[in-house]
């Protein structure tokens, strides 16, 4: 969804970029668990101490969340789900993870899931509040500045919950992720073949750095409906174009096609969710080609402005 629901009686969060936890205290260990039962601890060992902060028959639901300089690391999450313990232990004691908690689900053995979020919102600041709140707002103009500011911060979007209603399996209508429309011009440096020599499957993209090199950034897939008219374009570039080499080319999906690099002239504009690192996360949707603008200004400078000295960073959005 791009737009935040209207009206009364909705509470709007930031979307954290990291895993999902549930934290509990049952029998009197502490455990943390991932959304599909997976037990989280184990990679984040630095994390076992809440469990001193948290009652038997208690659970905590939030976000495990890695900060480097200012913003989210979602890369860094990743390097966490490693087999090797003592690699584990090393990066945890260099970078280590918090967890942001944003419900509250179980306390003392009181089953607060049931209770509607307005309730569970109150007993978690009253009751949990030794544990990093996820900040929450009633305001509208609030999420729309946090939907405008937070994705420098690597911040996914706003999470819009009911006040009224309990935790429900998926949702249901009560929770609504919005996140803000984006597009970015890229430069088409190469394809996948669906079927060579003449039916495209996905246009790769790339970006060009400060070095003025050019860097694989994602792939569009290319619609059938629309695939004559981009031939057109993109199949003359395959003429002299450089020797390439794709990182990670299966990356943003594509297993087993055969990639072929074009001379990077160029452009298309696409629309895309989230970047990680110097990359699109997921796959692309092609909005249009433009042959009007000229493909040494597909800048990484022009997609994602760097984050401002002394301007604001994840811990002044967690700050009590």
């Amino acid at each position: 969804m791009r737009d935040l629901p209207a009206g009364d009686g909705w509470l709007y969060e930031p979307k954290w970029d990291g895993f999902r936890g549930v934290l509990e205290n049952a029998g009197g260990e502490p455990r943390l668990w991932s959304r599909n039962g997976r037990p989280l601890l184990r990679y984040f060992p630095e994390l076992l101490p809440l469990g001193e902060l948290l009652p038997p028959r208690s659970a905590l639901d939030g976000e495990i969340v890695i900060e480097r300089d200012g913003a989210i690391d979602f890369d860094a999450m990743q390097m966490r789900l490693h087999p090797a313990e003592s690699r584990i232990r090393k990066l945890s004691a260099e970078i280590p993870a918090r967890f942001v908690v944003f419900d509250m689900l179980l306390w003392g053995g009181e089953a607060l899931w049931q209770r509607p979020l307005c309730e569970r919102r109150a007993r978690l600041e009253r009751d949990a509040a030794a544990f990093t709140l996820s900040p929450a707002s009633s305001d509208p103009r609030q999420a729309q500045g946090w939907l405008r500011s937070l994705e420098l911060l690597g911040l996914d979007g706003v999470v819009a919950k009911r006040l009224d209603r309990p935790v429900e399996a998926g949702g249901r209508g009560a929770v609504v992720k919005v996140k803000p429309e984006r597009t970015a011009d890229c430069v088409v440096i190469g394809l996948r073949w669906k079927a060579k020599p003449d039916r495209i499957a996905t246009l790769l993209l790339g970006l060009y750095g400060e070095d003025g090199e050019i860097g694989d950034v994602g792939s569009a897939a290319v619609a059938p409906g629309r695939h004559a008219a981009i031939a057109e374009q993109v199949l003359p570039l395959l003429e002299n174009a450089p020797e390439r080499r794709f990182a990670e080319p299966n990356r943003w999906g594509g297993a087993g096609l055969e990639e072929q690099a074009l001379r990077p002239e160029l452009v298309a504009e696409v629309r895309y969710d989230k970047l990680q690192g110097r990359r699109f996360r997921h796959g692309t949707k092609l909005i249009r080609l433009r042959p009007d603008k000229d493909p040494r200004a597909c800048t990484w400078a022009e997609l994602r402005s760097p984050r401002p000295t002394g301007g604001l960073a994840v811990a002044d959005l967690l700050a009590p």
